[in-house]
């Protein structure tokens, strides 16, 4: 962990990567665009302050955990971490907000999430790099199918997806996602990014989102809600839209 140098925040170092950044001091402060993105789905589709059971693929610094239970405390939470070291670091060097309910998990996520089949949650967060034919297994139609299992039938599906220009991998994750929702009887998948991002097929991260929390209601009011709520400048497909972008990438 490095002192950040804009504000008062703390920088996860990974071999000479930034991978995160933490605001002991304010955890509602999320910096990473895709994950303000993944904090505003949550933020949209519960009321305020509901707590959330939340499972997370994924530690990083733990700044989504961190998000969630001061803007919902009394979630119940549990992250799975392939590094045993990386999350005993984190909370030693950077402690939680008090009062967090944090169950960690050491293990492969998809082994370890298959373990969980039992529990029910509302909210599963996906943030474990899969680009470059890295942790395919963590990839495609069969594994979001598993995770969709996992939620509660009111509950969303978030997935980070980094991808070069072009997008292509993006683009067979979303076709992936939507026929897995379309199995489970939901509507597709939706999209999430800087709008100059997807306009310019440039490369960054993607968000997208599945499950029953975005297929109940209007459409258009939810995307109207998640592209008021930014960052700026916003897009956000719904699953038609998705599937109509994939679609175009894929063929070239």
């Amino acid at each position: 962990m490095i002192p950040d140098d804009i504000d008062d925040g703390w920088l996860l170092d990974v071999g000479g990567i930034i991978q995160s950044h933490v605001d002991l001091t304010d955890p509602l402060n999320i910096r990473y665009e895709y994950l303000r993105r993944m904090a505003n789905v949550i933020d949209v589709c519960w009321p305020p302050a509901t707590p959330l059971a939340v499972l997370h693929l994924g530690a990083g610094a733990l700044t989504l955990p961190r998000y969630v239970q001061a803007s919902r405390p009394g979630s119940q939470q549990t992250v799975i971490e392939l590094e045993r070291e990386l999350t005993s670091m984190i909370t030693t060097e950077l402690p939680l907000p008090e009062g967090t309910q944090l169950t960690s998990i050491i293990g492969d996520a998809r082994e370890e999430a298959n373990a969980l089949s039992a529990q029910r949650f509302d909210v599963i967060v996906l943030d474990i790099y899969t680009g470059f034919d890295t942790a395919e297994h963590l990839t495609g139609q069969d594994f979001y199918a598993e995770l969709l299992n996992l939620l509660n039938d009111n509950g969303a599906l978030l997935i980070n997806i980094g991808d070069e220009i072009g997008l292509r991998f993006f683009a067979r994750q979303a076709q992936e996602l939507e026929t897995a929702a379309d199995t489970a009887g939901l509507s597709g998948a939706w999209a999430l990014a800087d709008v100059s991002m997807l306009d310019r097929l440039h490369y960054g991260n993607v968000v997208l989102a599945a499950g029953g929390a975005l297929t109940a209601g209007e459409s258009e009011a939810l995307r109207a809600r998640l592209l008021g709520a930014g960052p700026h400048p916003a897009a956000v497909l719904e699953p038609a839209q998705t599937a109509e972008l994939a679609a175009r990438i894929i063929r070239g």
